[in-house]
């Protein structure tokens, strides 16, 4: 077998085992979004890092509709391997505790009876956990996308003593391995081509999916983010939602 055929095969298993063992937690969730939509609520999207890319993708997307947030703080990302911006300043700044609360999340538009989801594979640096706890202390729902294995496996390394599902309202497996990467070399220990950020965005993509469905049902009028492709819409539209969605944050 060609290694992207065994990247593709191991992939589909993971979404497979997802799609029967996370069901219950996916529909769960779905339904506490769309209830703190409902409510006036915002459901915000978290991560640092790579993890930064499924709350990317989680709004403004086209499919994704106005109730979503993603908090995307551009020191919690990197732009550049070594330079500046790099991936090593990231490293540092995810696990400095006492940052992300104080130098960010402080100035958010976060209150009580939202939703925020937070994405961490492995669940133990300072950004992610912090980041709930903070939720939490606000009355935040909190939705842990994460690494079940390595939160079993590994000990807390915050001093709160916490893991982020130690802290999270429900926590949903991404069932991908703790080394993240899939595919076996020949020779070699370690292996290629990581799982956790696209798996990540596929079980965002899910939940939103459901959330639009729930809230569909119960008669509320969803502001859809559509591609210009589609007959009848154009980039006006869209642009309306973002005036729409900055005056909702604005309110909050």
């Amino acid at each position: 077998m060609l290694a992207f055929e065994t990247y593709i095969q191991k992939l589909q298993k993971i979404l497979e085992k997802i799609k029967t063992k996370e069901k219950e937690k996916i529909t769960y969730v779905a339904q506490i979004m769309a209830e703190s939509i409902l409510n006036g609520g915002i459901v915000h999207f978290f991560g640092s890092g790579h993890s930064t890319l499924p709350a990317l993708d989680a709004f403004p997307r086209y499919g994704s509709f106005l109730g979503l947030n993603p908090l995307i703080d551009p020191r919690l990302m990197w732009f550049s391997p070594t330079g500046p911006a790099s991936a090593p300043g990231l490293l540092l700044i995810e696990r400095k505790e006492n940052y992300v609360v104080d130098g960010f999340l402080r100035y958010q538009p976060l209150r009580k009876g939202d939703v925020l989801i937070v994405y961490s594979h492995g669940g133990l640096n300072a950004a992610p956990v912090e980041a709930a706890l903070y939720a939490k202390d606000l009355g935040i729902t909190v939705v842990a996308i994460t690494s079940m294995t390595n939160q079993a496996t590994s000990t807390a390394i915050h001093s709160s003593g916490k893991k982020l599902s130690d802290i999270a309202d429900v926590s949903i497996d991404n069932c991908v391995p703790p080394e993240d990467a899939l595919v076996p070399l020949e020779g070699l220990k370690e292996k290629v081509a990581a799982a956790s950020t696209i798996v990540a965005m596929i079980v965002t993509m899910s939940i939103i999916a459901e959330t639009a469905s729930v809230l569909n049902s119960k008669g509320k009028k969803l502001k859809i983010f559509v591609s210009p492709n589609v007959e009848g819409f154009d980039v006006d539209y869209n642009l309306k939602i973002f005036d729409e969605h900055c005056q909702l944050i604005q309110r909050h």
